[in-house]
């Protein structure tokens, strides 16, 4: 970094501070937007009332004092098109920062103010004496007084002095060509110092792949040494016992559902083992698919285990699997009658003593075909005779090492198949990149006899009132309901608090008279139960609740929900609520209430026009940028600068194509050593290592 010019060891501490350590975190630093010159960025372009960007160039600035020691910074700046006044209040140091002559942006709001353009406190990016065409504008800190052009110069500084040699280009030049991708050189000089918004964008693109490449070279390498290290059960994917399950059923399969249930069965069928994710929308019929993955098992001898994340949870799959199954016979040709009965169990914390004992030593011995529990499955004690078959339900809710240890309990030198379910839906993008080690199964079709669920903003006394109304008007006909307390973040305790203040308001107010039921986080298991049983019962009409009832709980009899302050809440989390009602043939409702009156919150508007999760989930990238989804990966592959979940569709899929050209012809990149060493420069060594253990 010293070898640049104008980097002394002042400029380099800033630097550091920056976050700039070496000349490859500078040239990574890339603009954060780019204006050109000639084609906007003008006064006269300005209207009143509108956000918009200017390049300008400083002309006067004045320093009024007003009351409370407060201050005002008044500047006249201006172009070949027109002046503006800029106003900043309690900015003293723009004083300082803005000098007569010098060349600024300003993005802001323009208003009238005594017949003159004014902005007041716009974000100021001082570009200096940059006079290109296409001014990229870089992200600035004023903590470390870097500014934009100061960046600029050092990368152009870097850039030259490496443009006699080059720069390496770990890509081979046959995937760029049939992709349309320039070389790395060009775009890197390209992406700083563009001649034209078209080079910047072959730029962006080109380097926005090579982030994605490394993300899926990470991912598909991962799944060969899974593939390669590990063999699976070959599953006897067609049998009576499936198609006795699938006779039984009370209704129909989907489409979906069928075509779901054929890719897990081409899986179980090969000899490496499954790793497949289950997308499916709240209500899609989950459970049927996931039953008939593990009847695939028991077919063929094997056994089935579905781990839940709670034991509410658990102990539901248990009775509507249970009822599912029930009378199903297995066919057996070491049974003197030819068939036995298919045995379910359930293994949580609370199937203690003797029941556990017995439990446990016919899982061991193989009495037990499917085996639904909690964590508890994964404890030490926990043997199988051969499992099969494994479905973690709730994938997010458990960490890799819970999901490995139920995986490691096959007893042999075969490798159990798993298959992870998730009813909060994933932007397809989204999931190629996150759980790009996974194949992805998608349920989009719900079961016929589902009514759709009316979904209403309700907001101001008269909305609200017709929204009690509502509650009032389903218990009356024998229907329940629930009411969702506000999310808050900073404290469960508050929370709790807010519940109960939440249920002797409405015990005592709007829904007087009705059999109310509280339940919230802070409730020990026994409690929790308790409470939902007694609502299951119909022993309750309205059950008055925090987010525990987000996931799991079905009461077909619910057919309104009430989410107050709905606009504290997420997209997926309120349309996780929101799944807990319309779980039957009756008609449904979801009132999303918040404080604000003249408008809703884009969360709550796309809830209120959209049931389809999917859906949801896209606008919940829009509205949500894709920060906290990629923070969600693991350490090392959240290095997305330029690339897009969003818009870059075509570059993920391109680098995964790639990417798994790549890997199965050279496994451990000994052939591609540029890329070797670009990864391990670029990728954390726990997610390298999948790439090149031998």
């Amino acid at each position: 970094m010293s070898a640049l010019k104008g980097v002394g060891d002042k400029r380099k501490s800033a630097l550091a501070e920056y976050g700039v350590h070496n000349v490859l975190e500078l040239v990574t630093t890339y603009p954060r937007r780019w204006v050109d010159r000639t084609a906007e960025a003008r006064v006269r372009d300005l209207t009143e009332g509108s956000e918009a960007l200017v390049l300008v160039e400083v002309r006067k600035v004045t320093v009024r004092p007003m009351r409370n020691r407060r201050t005002m910074v008044t500047v006249q700046v201006g172009d070949e098109s027109g002046r503006l006044s800029v106003v900043f209040f309690n900015q003293p140091w723009r004083a300082k920062q803005l000098k007569e002559g010098m060349q600024v942006a300003l993005f802001g709001k323009a208003e009238v103010f005594r017949g003159s353009l004014q902005m007041t406190n716009p974000i100021v990016d001082v570009i200096g004496d940059r006079t290109g065409r296409i001014v990229p504008i870089y992200p600035q800190s004023e903590k470390a007084s870097i500014a934009t052009w100061e960046l600029a110069g050092w990368v152009e500084n870097a850039l030259d002095r490496c443009s006699a040699r080059g720069i390496a280009d770990p890509v081979p030049t046959e995937f760029l060509s049939s992709n349309g991708l320039i070389d790395r050189h060009s775009a890197m000089r390209a992406i700083h110092l563009p001649q034209s918004m078209e080079e910047k964008e072959s730029a962006r693109r080109r380097l926005a792949f090579d982030e994605l490449v490394r993300v899926q070279l990470v991912l598909v390498g991962r799944k060969r040494a899974y593939e390669a290290n590990h063999r699976g059960i070959r599953h006897v994917i067609k049998g009576e016992l499936l198609n006795r399950f699938a006779k039984a059923l009370p209704f129909p399969m989907t489409k979906a559902q069928k075509r779901v249930i054929s890719e897990i069965g081409h899986d179980l069928a090969d000899a490496a083992p499954m790793h497949r994710l289950l997308q499916g929308d709240v209500g899609s019929g989950k459970t049927v698919v996931a039953v008939a993955s593990m009847l695939m098992a028991v077919q063929g001898g094997h056994q089935g285990a579905l781990m839940a994340p709670t034991e509410v949870l658990a102990e539901q799959h248990f009775s509507g699997v249970s009822r599912m199954l029930e009378g199903l016979m297995v066919p057996a040709s070491d049974n003197l009658f030819g068939d036995r009965p298919l045995r379910v169990e359930l293994l949580t914390s609370r199937v203690t003593g003797e029941r556990r004992r017995s439990v446990l030593e016919e899982l061991a011995r193989g009495d037990i075909d499917i085996v639904i529990g909690t964590h508890a499955l994964i404890e030490e004690s926990v043997q199988f005779s051969s499992l099969g078959v494994v479905v973690i339900d709730e994938q997010h809710r458990f960490g890799v090492e819970q999901r490995a240890a139920l995986r490691e309990k096959g007893n042999s030198s075969l490798m159990p198949d798993v298959l992870v379910m998730t009813a909060t839906p994933i932007p397809r993008t989204a999931a190629m990149t996150v759980y790009g080690d996974l194949e992805v199964s998608v349920l989009d079709e719900l079961p016929p006899g589902r009514t759709p669920i009316v979904t209403r903003w309700a907001a101001g006394p008269l909305v609200e009132q017709t929204m009690w109304a509502a509650v009032r008007e389903a218990v009356a006909k024998g229907q329940q309901a629930y009411v969702v307390c506000p999310m808050i973040e900073e404290s469960e305790k508050l929370e709790v608090a807010s519940a109960e203040t939440i249920h002797a308001s409405l015990s005592t107010g709007e829904l007087k008279g009705l059999r109310l039921g509280l339940i919230h986080g802070r409730l020990s298991a026994p409690e929790k139960d308790d409470v939902m049983n007694a609502f299951r019962r119909r022993d309750l009409d309205v059950l008055v609740a925090t987010t525990v009832i987000e996931v799991g709980v079905d009461v077909p009899n619910a057919t309104v929900m009430v989410v107050l302050d709905a606009d504290r809440f997420g997209i997926a989390q309120l349309h996780q609520l929101r799944g807990r009602v319309g779980r039957g043939a009756l008609a449904s409702e979801c009132w999303l209430q918040t404080k604000n009156p003249e408008e809703p919150s884009p969360r709550v508007e796309a809830l209120v026009e959209s049931t389809d999760g999917f859906v949801l989930a896209e606008i919940d990238l829009e509205l949500r940028g894709e920060g906290t989804l990629m923070g969600a990966m693991q350490k090392g592959r959240s290095d997305l600068k330029l690339a897009s979940l969003r818009r870059d569709r075509e570059l993920i899929e391109i680098a995964r194509r790639v990417a798994t050209e790549i890997i199965d012809s050279d496994r451990t990149l000994k052939k591609h050593q540029l890329l070797r060493d670009e990864l391990r420069l670029l990728v954390s060594k726990s997610e390298a290592e999948y790439l090149f253990r031998s």
